[in-house]
């Protein structure tokens, strides 16, 4: 009930403010379960696709968004809980196996998930290596998959900016469904997981026009913080030294 509360509420504000506009509405099914998989370039990419959609799309959300403390903690668990999200420990190993039920109890239900199979916010907008989560849910789940490209949306709220910059439009491209029946009961086979996400993120390069990057994002951001670190120790150390005053 809360979701279509916020909806309704967030709906007009937005589409005032950024214009959202939509290519390819018509290739969510009216019902029955399916993944939505995303390139993910901003915060706001979990707040616009389910707001200019029909139908609830759940998101699966790291679970620190839903452990703050006091009243900022409450409120930010409300919002996103408010949004359609659910939260999950992307730490691995047991972890992630909750969150490939958690995905699949709610494929189960008819409902229709969103994913980001990179893993992570891009740190320079081009769209990076999928993981196969993605393709193991699909499979085991006997669901399509959505391919679905955010746009600008990086422009209008960047990595690290708490209040979105106005004046941008916000565009979202979703493609035709992606059948991988073929593959059925091959979940396990590690190779037909990594063809079945390269499909999709293809796809997603296709629909949003990004530079395809054959690395994970999460090592490329540790890459540029690692260079970042190294540049500001140049820095110091290129520094010119204070000249002490003859006594």
């Amino acid at each position: 009930m809360f979701y279509w509360v916020v909806k309704v509420i967030l709906t007009p504000i937005l589409g005032a403010l950024f214009r959202p506009w939509v290519e390819g509405e018509e290739n969510i099914p009216t019902e029955g379960a399916a993944i939505l998989a995303s390139n993910h370039l901003s915060f706001s990419d979990s707040i616009f696709l389910p707001l200019r959609t029909t139908r609830r799309i759940t998101f699966l959300a790291k679970a620190d968004y839903f452990t703050g403390k006091g009243i900022k903690g409450k409120l930010t668990k409300g919002f996103f809980a408010g949004v359609g999200q659910v939260p999950i420990d992307r730490s691995g190993g047991a972890a992630s196996e909750a969150a490939l039920n958690t995905a699949k109890r709610i494929l189960a239900d008819g409902n229709l998930l969103g994913l980001y199979p990179e893993g992570t916010r891009s740190p320079d907008g081009r769209l990076y290596r999928g993981k196969t989560g993605v393709a193991r849910m699909a499979l085991e789940a006997g669901v399509p998959v959505i391919p679905v490209a955010m746009v600008n949306t990086d422009v209008v709220q960047p990595t690290g900016k708490k209040l979105p910059v106005l004046g941008r439009r916000v565009g979202i491209r979703i493609g035709k469904p992606l059948d991988f029946s073929r593959y059925q009961g091959m979940e396990g086979d590690r190779f037909v997981l990594r063809s079945i996400t390269d499909e999709i993120m293809y796809e997603l390069m296709l629909l949003s026009g990004q530079e395809y990057v054959d690395t994970y994002a999460t090592k490329a951001k540790a890459d540029i913080e690692e260079a970042r670190t190294a540049a500001n120790e140049a820095m110091v150390s290129d520094a010119p030294r204070p000249q002490r005053r003859a006594s």
